[in-house]
């Protein structure tokens, strides 16, 4: 959350709470604003340990972290280690160095069923000749 703010900023705010509150005033400020914090993070931690135990013992390894929505939709489209969508094969077969270089792919072990090779899909159409159209595809 707070990843963004720069060493300039956090001077700046520094700065500012001194002068809006005073020196005497900050350390009481800062001591009252941890112990809120303490509380409130106390609160969370009794309150995950209650909903574990009304949960039962089948629930015991229960992650709320698991409840994150990235967490939750990676966890049931690729099913932890396993990969039953085979993404980790098309993320394999995707090139973008060779994209980006503008140099042939290599290629792929799963590639063996492209309708046309890539000599082919590049080669320059003669002259007057109409590219292919595919009604399908539009």
């Amino acid at each position: 959350m707070f990843t963004d703010i720069g060493p300039l900023e956090v001077v700046t705010l520094a700065i500012l709470a001194v002068v809006i509150f005073g020196p005497d005033k900050l350390p009481k400020l800062i001591q009252d604003a941890m112990g809120f914090i303490r509380k409130v993070r106390a609160f969370a931690d009794s309150a995950k340990d209650d909903i574990r135990s009304e949960l039962g013992p089948e629930f015991q390894d229960f992650e709320f972290t698991d409840l994150h929505p990235k967490t939750f939709v990676r966890k049931q489209f690729m099913g932890g280690d396993e990969d039953p969508l085979g993404f980790k094969e098309l993320k394999d077969g995707l090139d973008i160095k060779s994209v980006l270089n503008e140099e042939p792919p290599a290629r792929v072990a799963g590639a063996a069923n492209m309708t046309k090779a890539p000599a082919e899909a590049g080669a320059p159409l003669p002259t007057g000749e109409r590219p292919p159209f595919d009604l399908d595809a539009t």
